[in-house]
């Protein structure tokens, strides 16, 4: 399969090309980590697996976040990159996930995943400095703490466990939470006006610059707020107001008049989770209770369909196809709604919690494999890497009308 996957793209000339886009390996590579990672997790945390190091929520939730999330997000936006450097790159991640097993190269694993995560920040935090826009430089310092996070977080396996682990990688899904609420928005709002102009000759519909303003405000100041205890209270009226934004924001996209567009029905029900998450964590934080139901609303519902849709619909477009005929997209957008129905259900499900989680982990596992394999049928498929996008998304950067 992934020899196919490697196979460099050959260009007009018919001459091999120096750079290969990094979501020819990453997205595939994200893929089947997915796939594995959470029904290893279950055998680690609930039947004694002893090779894995995963037998704790905070070891589960970051393979999650800084294995998976951030090998998506590196795919996405680090651009066509030298074949050898991308090639050393993706070693670097293989070799980081070894950190999961109890063995003596643990060690070795972890400085690799850390290195993955400096390299990924120095490729992409310069180059959204020079954006024009203040929403465009906010991605600067973001993707720089997310990368800071995946490096701090290592530590919990050296520290025996680190007390404060857990809520850090809390904090890294609520960062995490307002990339996909940002990045999200920037897929969805220009398909969603560009079907529209289309259909109904309604130019600019769906750009919604002021709700993704305040959005990135309510979400960052909640995200700095929620370490302390006593102000979650004023935190809970930031992610209520973000989340009613969100479903507005939505509304706002006219989805009843995509119904003949299942790729952007399914990233609008991707982003529809978010708003889910925020409206579960206010509630939890207002409770007040343990944030873990809302946190996998984020983490199982808006992650896993925003991410498959933008991955496989980038891959489509590569290879100059509608990614609407994909057949696929809906019953995806259904497998991850259901592992996050049921991983919801869980929490509160007493002793059936533990069936239910083995049924919400085969839905996500059989979704990315689902991916995984749309991702081995399209990869071979795509033209030159730098398509005919303009050159700042050739270089991952935003669209030329978002800068």
């Amino acid at each position: 399969m992934f020899k196919a996957l490697a196979k460099p793209a050959i260009d007009a000339a018919g001459a091999e090309p120096h750079r290969l886009a990094a979501w020819r390996w990453l997205f595939p590579l994200a893929a089947l980590h997915a796939a594995l990672m959470v029904p290893l997790s279950l055998l680690a945390l609930f039947h004694g697996w002893a090779p894995l190091q995963l037998a704790s929520p905070t070891a589960h939730a970051r393979e999650m976040l800084f294995g998976f999330a951030l090998a998506v997000i590196a795919g996405y936006l680090l651009g066509p990159q030298p074949r050898r450097q991308l090639f050393l790159l993706v070693s670097l991640w293989l070799v980081g996930r070894l950190g999961v097993l109890d063995w003596p190269g643990a060690v070795v694993a972890s400085f690799a995943d850390a290195v993955f995560a400096v390299w990924v920040a120095s490729r992409l935090v310069p180059r959204f400095i020079a954006a024009k826009k203040w929403r465009n430089r906010l991605l600067s310092p973001l993707l720089g703490m997310l990368c800071l996070l995946a490096v701090v977080t290592l530590t919990w396996r050296y520290l025996d466990g680190m007390p404060s682990t857990a809520p850090l990688m809390h904090q890294s899904v609520l960062w995490l939470v307002l990339l996909m609420t940002f990045m999200g928005g920037r897929v969805i709002a220009p398909a969603v006006n560009g079907h529209l102009t289309k259909t109904s000759r309604q130019a600019r519909a769906g750009v919604q610059p002021n709700v993704e303003g305040a959005l990135i405000v309510l979400l960052g100041l909640a995200a700095f707020l929620a370490p302390w205890e006593a102000l979650h209270p004023v935190a809970a009226l930031l992610t209520l107001a973000g989340g009613v934004l969100v479903l507005w924001r939505i509304r706002g996209w006219q989805p009843m008049k995509c119904r003949d567009r299942p790729d952007l029905q399914m990233l609008m029900l991707g982003y529809a989770w978010l708003a889910i998450g925020l409206i579960l964590l206010a509630y939890r934080w207002w409770a007040p209770e343990h944030a873990s139901t809302a946190l996998h609303a984020f983490t199982v519902g808006a992650l896993g369909t925003l991410a498959s849709g933008i991955m496989l619909r980038h891959v489509i477009l590569r290879a100059k196809r509608r990614p609407e005929q994909e057949a696929v997209l809906l019953p995806l957008a259904g497998l991850f709604a259901v592992a996050a129905v049921l991983r919801l259900w869980a929490v509160e499900a007493g002793s059936a919690g533990l069936t239910l989680l083995w049924l919400s982990a085969a839905a996500w596992s059989l979704g990315w494999l689902l991916v995984a394999w749309r991702l081995a049928a399209w990869i071979p498929r795509t033209q030159r890497d730098t398509g005919k996008l303009d050159p700042g998304q050739e270089r991952g950067e935003l669209p030329r009308r978002h800068r």
